[in-house]
C-alpha cells in the first residue's frame, strides 16, 4: 500500500530526520513518511535515532541531488509526475530497488523501457540486471535484436568491452536465442500452415466425391471449384491421373504421382470420422481404414494424423460465426486483465 501524504503542507511542520546525498547537500524530511514508504528506510532511521523526539541523518548516496529530492517527493505523494520519472527514470529505479519500493520502481522501469534507445541499450541491460528489472531486459534484448548494429556502436557497447566483457557476450547470447526462437516459430507456423492444407484437402476430398459416388468417374463429373481455385483442380487433376494411370496401365507404386494421391486416401481414411453404418463416398476409405486397422500404422503417421485433425477442429471453431465465448473464459480474462492493469500502475 502506498502511503500518501501532502508534501508542500508537510514542508512546513518539524522535520525529524536529514537526508544527505552524495554531493554533501542536506534535505529535510519526516521519519513517519519515509518509515512507512519504504521498509529500508525505517531500519535505517531506527538505527541512528538516539531517542523518540531526537531528529537523526540517513545518507542516500549513489545518486544525484535532483534525483534524491525526486525520489522523496515520490515517497510523499502518490505518484502523478511522468516528466520527473523520465527526468530521473534510471537514478529512480535504482533507488526505489535499493529501498524497497515496488510501486515507484515499476513505474521507473516503464519510463526507462518507454526511452530506450540503441545508444543506452548496454547501460540499460546491465541496470536491468542490477536492480532486478526483467521487463527492461527484456526491452533492452528487443532492441538489440532489430537493430544489432547500432548498439554495437554505441559508447555504452566499447565501454562494456574494455571493462565488462561477459554483459557483451550475454547481450550477444540473447539476440542469438531471440533469432532462435523466432525461426523455431517460423517453422511451427510453416508447419501448422501445411496441416491446415492437408485438413482443407481432406474436405475437398468429401465434396469431389459428394455428387454421384460412383467410385473414380466421380471425380470427372465433379464440378470445378469456383471459390477454392487451384486446391480442389488439383486434387481433381490428381485422382484423375490416378483413376487413369493406377487403374488402367501400370501399378500405382510406379507412378510419383499415384503415390501421392494414394497417401492423401490414405489420410482421408485415417481422418474420417464418419460413423460405422453411414457409408463414404471417397473411394478406397473404408478398405484402406480396415488396412490400417489390421496392419497397424507407425508413430509418425500417427503424429501427422493427430496435427491434421486438431488443424481441421481448429479451422471449424475459427470458422464458426455463431460460437460464442463461454462466461466463464469472459469471467478469467476479465479478473486477468484487472489484475495486470493493477500490476502496471
Amino acid at each position: 500500500m502506498v502511503f500518501c501524504a501532502d508534501f508542500a503542507a508537510l514542508r512546513p511542520s518539524p522535520a525529524d530526520v536529514r537526508v544527505v546525498t552524495s554531493d554533501g547537500s542536506a534535505i529535510r524530511a519526516h521519519c513517519s513518511v519515509l518509515a512507512a514508504a519504504s521498509p529500508v528506510l525505517e531500519r535505517m532511521i531506527e538505527g541512528t535515532r538516539r531517542g523518540w523526539d531526537a531528529g537523526c541523518t540517513v545518507h542516500v548516496l549513489g545518486a544525484p541531488a535532483d534525483a534524491v529530492a525526486a525520489f522523496l517527493r515520490f515517497l510523499y505523494s502518490s505518484p502523478r509526475a511522468e516528466d520527473a520519472v523520465g527526468a530521473h527514470g534510471a537514478a529512480l529505479l535504482a533507488l526505489a530497488h535499493a529501498y524497497r519500493v515496488p510501486w515507484l520502481k515499476r513505474r521507473a522501469e516503464a519510463a526507462v523501457a518507454a526511452r530506450l534507445t540503441a545508444e543506452r541499450a548496454v547501460d540499460a541491460l546491465k541496470l536491468a540486471a542490477l536492480c532486478d528489472a526483467p521487463r527492461l531486459y527484456l526491452a533492452c534484448a528487443r532492441l538489440a535484436g532489430k537493430d544489432l548494429d547500432a548498439v554495437e556502436r554505441s559508447e555504452g557497447w566499447r565501454f562494456a568491452g574494455r571493462h565488462d566483457a561477459a554483459l557483451q557476450l550475454n547481450l550477444l547470447q540473447l539476440v542469438h536465442d531471440a533469432h532462435q526462437r523466432k525461426e523455431r516459430w517460423e517453422r511451427e507456423r510453416a508447419s501448422q500452415h501445411v496441416y491446415g492444407q492437408l485438413s482443407d484437402a481432406m474436405a475437398f476430398l468429401d465434396r469431389i466425391f459428394a455428387g454421384d459416388g460412383e467410385g473414380w468417374s466421380a471425380c470427372a463429373s465433379a464440378a470445378s471449384s469456383r471459390e477454392d481455385g487451384g486446391v480442389r483442380r488439383g486434387l481433381e487433376q490428381l485422382m484423375r491421373h490416378l483413376a487413369a494411370c493406377g487403374g488402367r496401365t501400370r501399378k500405382p507404386a510406379a507412378c510419383p504421382r499415384c503415390r501421392r494421391a494414394l497417401q492423401l486416401l490414405r489420410l482421408h481414411a485415417s481422418v474420417c470420422d464418419r460413423a460405422g453404418g453411414e457409408p463414404c463416398n471417397v473411394p478406397l476409405c473404408s478398405n484402406l481404414k480396415a488396412k490400417m486397422q489390421e496392419e497397424g500404422v507407425g508413430k509418425t503417421w500417427k503424429l501427422l494424423v493427430k496435427k491434421v485433425t486438431r488443424a481441421r477442429v481448429m479451422s471449424a471453431l475459427a470458422s464458426s460465426s455463431s460460437r460464442e465465448v463461454p462466461e466463464v473464459v469472459k469471467k478469467s480474462w476479465a479478473k486477468y486483465s484487472s489484475s495486470r492493469a493493477s500490476r502496471i500502475r
